[in-house]
């Protein structure tokens, strides 16, 4: 369980009506089952000792006691596992029935949770033979004997892990979710970073899609895990039909679910994760523990498998319908940045350095969106392109011909002389190609682009990505300054796929010129061809961009430490990066953005469009000067 994972799952045994014994049978199997999958949380069904549909049986004591006969077996039959499993059964206190969660752990019950919510509507009756649970300033109740032991039932239980930091379980049962006021929120804000429902909800046509919508809602809300185990076959069909929905849900994302499949749903749940997020948002509350009753546990201690899904992308949705509304989303987003900033500033005119490479085709494509949102005529945007020593003649012509079909306003300023006269000014050789040689390009560039925007009363639109932001791969006060950078907080995976987007929505010759864009080689084009072809890539020099994009996620947007970002790393791009090599590109990320916090202290406005933004106005606040030591000594004692 190291770095925070947790191996949960939500089971569904296939049950008898109103037969304790067998279905004991059924859940010992079941847990045992989940043990040998490394399981080290399990939640099982309402009421799935009995049954939850056994009508007025719940009234006869001969049910009653078979319950808690199939529970002292089940504790004994389980108590050689490192499992904590919460299941439903009736239990009887001072001649009132609750409808209760159970939480064992070998082969003792650690307490027990009423349902506080007793539905008695539509197809449920339940308050004919269930009471709530107690008011929430009654806390709880003392002293109830069940299958032999002294247990407490606890409205707002919390039961605390001693040997796991930040997992802390709250239990609620079915009904409880759908309520105005689910007792998870207060669970939560008791410390709770997994809720356990145990459930049997009925399957009708449509419920499904609501069952899931709530509870990946309130795992959202509540900022924690949330493992949903549903009643499933077995249950009496009489007039109902109950589907085994099992969702695993981490703080609005579905991590696994199952439904008319029973037995086990499996995955983890990262509280450590949970524990940052809630550390970070200030207006999740200060854990308050009044009216809360809290028990604890040890869990044994061992590496847990990840199953869970953990994208190579993690910036790019998986799915591809998704993917495409995603990309029609941001670049909405950021042509409304850029809208308003031209309305604002008065700026008849919108200039783009177009190189005939991904960012800054991404830049020109969302000022086109932005001049068509305006009504205004797309000749008023001037796409211009700045050969010299580097530039081949595939991205030159690349350059002219999306600004055709764009159908924008076009200039070639070939600054070769400038930059071999700025050269002779500051004895720079021709000859001596280090990072003067490159960065005087860059700078003379953005100075052509300032001017040309001042001659028009006009905007420079910048074309650097989040993923350069972050690498400090860019020259300070070359490309690195503009007046609008409406690619600030976009990563270069995704800059790749909403080009592509943009491929494939226009079609024709737009289409076509996009996609060789697509295909050529990321560089900065500063350094002379190789037989005409680019001799400067990018990926060669700092690294993959799937990589760094993977690693800024996890590092930065989640604060995982280096050995978690690594092992996730190996996780997830395993199968086409060998640990070294994931090793190496992790240690240059860590120097890189460190180092090169500088750049973006002083970075140019620009639209935020997802979960990562480095502006130093929004979400990244970090001294230029820090120290990435501890970072790397960790991944060196690896």
């Amino acid at each position: 369980m190291r770095d925070g994972f947790v191996k949960v799952a939500a089971g569904t045994p296939k049950i008898r009506v109103a037969d304790c014994d067998y279905n004991a049978g059924q859940i010992i199997a079941l847990m045992k089952e989940a043990a040998a999958q490394g399981v080290k949380v399990l939640a099982l069904p309402e009421l799935c000792v009995t049954g939850y549909t056994c009508g007025d049986l719940f009234l006869q004591s001969t049910l009653l006691d078979g319950a808690e006969r199939a529970l002292r077996r089940i504790l004994d039959e389980t108590a050689d596992l490192d499992l904590l499993t919460a299941l439903g059964m009736p239990v009887r206190y001072q001649h009132k029935l609750y409808n209760c969660a159970v939480v064992i752990l070998r082969g003792e019950i650690l307490g027990g949770r009423p349902k506080h919510c007793i539905p008695n509507y539509g197809e449920f009756y339940e308050a004919r033979w269930f009471i709530p649970a107690p008011a929430p300033k009654d806390r709880f109740i003392d002293s109830v004997t069940l299958a032999g032991q002294s247990v407490i039932l606890a409205p707002n239980a919390v039961f605390e892990c001693e040997n796991i930091p930040g997992l802390n379980i709250g239990v609620e049962v079915c009904e409880d979710l759908w309520a105005i006021d689910p007792p998870s929120v207060h669970l939560a804000q008791a410390g709770a970073t997994l809720i356990l429902n145990l459930s049997a909800s009925d399957e009708v046509a449509g419920k499904a899609d609501y069952r899931r919508s709530l509870v990946t809602s309130q795992s959202a809300r509540c900022v924690c895990g949330y493992v949903y185990a549903d009643a499933g076959e077995g249950e009496s069909s009489t007039d109902l039909v109950f589907s085994g929905h099992n969702i695993i849900a981490e703080n609005g994302t579905i991590l696994a679910e199952k439904r008319f499949d029973a037995e086990l749903t499996v995955s983890e749940i990262d509280v450590s994760r949970l524990g940052y997020e809630r550390q970070r948002m200030n207006t999740f509350p200060d854990l308050n523990a009044g009216g809360t009753w809290s028990g604890s546990f040890s869990l044994g201690a061992n590496e847990t498998t990840l199953t869970r899904p953990i994208s190579p992308t993690p910036f790019i949705p998986s799915d591809a319908g998704n993917r495409a509304e995603r990309c029609e989303e941001i670049l909405t987003i950021a042509a409304l940045g850029l809208k308003k900033r031209l309305e604002h500033t008065n700026s008849s005119c919108a200039v783009v350095g177009l190189s005939g490479g991904l960012d800054s085709t991404l830049a020109i494509l969302i000022t086109a969106k932005a001049f068509d949102m305006l009504g205004r005529d797309r000749k008023g945007i001037l796409a211009v392109t700045m050969p010299c020593f580097g530039t081949t003649k595939r991205t030159r012509s690349n350059a002219e011909l999306l600004a055709q079909e764009l159908g924008t306003d076009f200039m070639e300023v070939n600054i070769g002389k400038a930059v071999e006269r700025h050269f002779a000014d500051i004895g720079q050789s021709m000859e001596d190609q280090s990072v003067t040689f490159e960065n005087a390009q860059a700078r003379e560039r953005t100075q052509v682009l300032m001017d040309l925007a001042n001659q028009r009363g006009g905007l420079v639109i910048g074309t650097g990505d989040l993923s350069e932001l972050a690498l400090g791969w860019a020259t300070y006060n070359g490309d690195h300054m503009s007046m609008y950078a409406v690619n600030a907080s976009i990563p270069k995976t995704l800059v790749r796929h909403l080009v592509a987007y943009e491929a494939d929505r226009l079609g024709g010759r737009a289409g076509e010129v996009l996609r060789d864009i697509l295909d050529t080689p990321v560089s900065p084009e500063l350094l002379p061809p190789k037989d005409g072809e680019i001799a400067q890539k990018t990926e060669d020099l700092v690294g993959p961009y799937e990589l760094h994009d993977f690693f800024l996620y996890y590092a930065i947007r989640w604060g995982f430490r280096p050995r978690k970002v690594l092992r996730l790393a190996e996780y997830a791009l395993g199968n086409r990066y060998d640990r070294e090599t994931l090793l190496k590109w992790l240690k240059n990320f860590y120097r890189r953005f460190f180092s090169q916090q500088f750049k973006r202290s002083c970075l140019p406005d620009g639209p935020k469009v997802g979960s990562v933004t480095l502006s130093p106005r929004g979400d990244w606040r970090m001294p230029s000067d820090a120290v990435a030591k501890l970072w790397l000594d960790e991944l060196e004692n690896l």
